[in-house]
This record gives C-alpha cells, sequence and structure tokens, in this order.
C-alpha cells in the first residue's frame, strides 16, 4: 500500500514535470498569441493589486510598531526604516503578493481552464486542430510569472508607506531620520533578487494552476475542488522555495 502510494505521487510528479515542460517550450518558441496573454496579465493585475496593498500595507505598520518597541529599549529607533526595509523588500512583500496571486489569480485561472475542460471546450478546441495548451494555457501562466513581480513592487512601496505612517506619523520619529536610514541595509540588488524570488513564485503558481485546471475530472465538484487545491499547493511548493531562493540570494549577506 505505501509502494503504491509513493508510486502515485512520483507519476503525478512527473506528469506535472511533464506538463511544464511543454508549456515552457511553447512560450520559448513563442507559441501563443500575445494579444491573449496581455488580457491575462491586465486580469492578474487588476484582481490582485487591490488585495496585495490591503495585506502589505498593513505590515508594513505592524513591523514598524514591533521594531520600534524593541529599538526603544536600546536607543536604536534610527534603525527602524532598515529593519522595514530588509523585512519588507525581501521576505514580507514577495511572500504576500504571491500568497494573493494564487489565491486571486491562480484560483481564477484553475476554475477558468476547469470550467472549459468540464465543457469540453478544450477538447472541441483540439478537435479543430487548435493546440489547447498554447491557446488557453500559456497566456494565464505568463500573466502570472510576470504579474508576481509587478504586484510585488507595488506591495514594497505599499508596505514602506505603511512603516513611515506608522513611525512617523503615528509615534514621532523624524521622518528625514527614517528616509535617510531606509536604504542603509538594503539596495538595487535586493530589489531585483525580490523580483527573481517572485517570478520563481508566479511560475509556480501559473504552472500549478494551468495544470490543475487543464485536468480537472468530476464535473462541478472537480473544477471547486481544483480551484483548491491551486491556492494550497502553489503556495505550500513556493514557500518552500522561497528558504532555498533566500538562502541562495541572501544568504552571504546575512
Amino acid at each position: 500500500m505505501k509502494l503504491q502510494w509513493i508510486g502515485e505521487i512520483v507519476g503525478q510528479v512527473g506528469h506535472f514535470a511533464l506538463f511544464s515542460a511543454r508549456i515552457g517550450a511553447r512560450a520559448i518558441t513563442g507559441r501563443f498569441q500575445f494579444r491573449d496573454f496581455t488580457w491575462q496579465l491586465y486580469l492578474v493585475l487588476v484582481r490582485c493589486m487591490l488585495p496585495v496593498a490591503a495585506v502589505v500595507f498593513p505590515f508594513g505598520m505592524v513591523v514598524a510598531l514591533q521594531g520600534l518597541a524593541v529599538f526603544e529599549q536600546f536607543g536604536a529607533q534610527r534603525l527602524l526604516a532598515s529593519l522595514a526595509s530588509v523585512a519588507i523588500i525581501r521576505e514580507l512583500s514577495p511572500v504576500l503578493a504571491s500568497v494573493l496571486v494564487a489565491a486571486q489569480g491562480g484560483s481564477a485561472c484553475a476554475a477558468e481552464l476547469g470550467a472549459m475542460r468540464i465543457k469540453e471546450e478544450l477538447d472541441a478546441t483540439e478537435v479543430m486542430g487548435i493546440d489547447a495548451l498554447s491557446t488557453h494555457v500559456v497566456p494565464r501562466v505568463l500573466a502570472m510569472t510576470l504579474a508576481c513581480p509587478v504586484l510585488n513592487l507595488f506591495g514594497t512601496v505599499a508596505g514602506i508607506l505603511g512603516a513611515f505612517l506608522t513611525a512617523v506619523v503615528f509615534k514621532g520619529e523624524n521622518g528625514g531620520v527614517f528616509l535617510a536610514q531606509l536604504f542603509s541595509f538594503t539596495g538595487p540588488y535586493d530589489l531585483a533578487a525580490a523580483g527573481f524570488k517572485t517570478t520563481v513564485f508566479g511560475a509556480i503558481i501559473g504552472l500549478t494552476a494551468g495544470y490543475l485546471g487543464f485536468h480537472t475530472t468530476g464535473g462541478a465538484a472537480g473544477v471547486g475542488k481544483a480551484v483548491n487545491r491551486t491556492v494550497v499547493t502553489s503556495v505550500l511548493i513556493f514557500i518552500t522555495a522561497n528558504y532555498f531562493l533566500t538562502s541562495a540570494l541572501f544568504g552571504s549577506l546575512t
């Protein structure tokens, strides 16, 4: 029984890897409609931009509030901005933005593809001699891959604004000192590394949503299961990947 269970997992991982390779080959060779990609990118950005800001902004406020409580004990309030920038740019914004993309964009992608599979629209596309992966899946995967780093930048700005609001407006810290210390321990490399991480996260979300939606079975209930599995699975995968990416990108800096 255990061996059968392990075999099923290995088989699913192999099937997913093959699916990802097929998507990657089509994306690299340009076998998709650029117009469909831009439309899907627009939809993901519209769906996720407000939720990302609404989540990362108060997290930035909390980082400033908790950090100030610690730094006040050592008279090191000037370091608060540095703490906020490191925490928000390197970790909070990339992870939270990606979670929201999985919850909003990934779930919508899986639901749309699942509905098309249940209604046999994907089968009809194949019957007409049109590649369903290139037409329906690749634009959505690429859209989430690009949307994640864009939304991360938006979330970074929102988080830092939240930290500034708490520290300067609510707690009366010096605004000039806050801004002067904001990038003492972060710079262009940190922004680029965070963008790289979120690009990887976006690809994970897109491929997971595309795979589960494209292979949906079981009618309307199956669509619901695909949506739920998309969010849970993609978040678990990229949260795990986040540790290794953070160790590789920032490990030598700490």
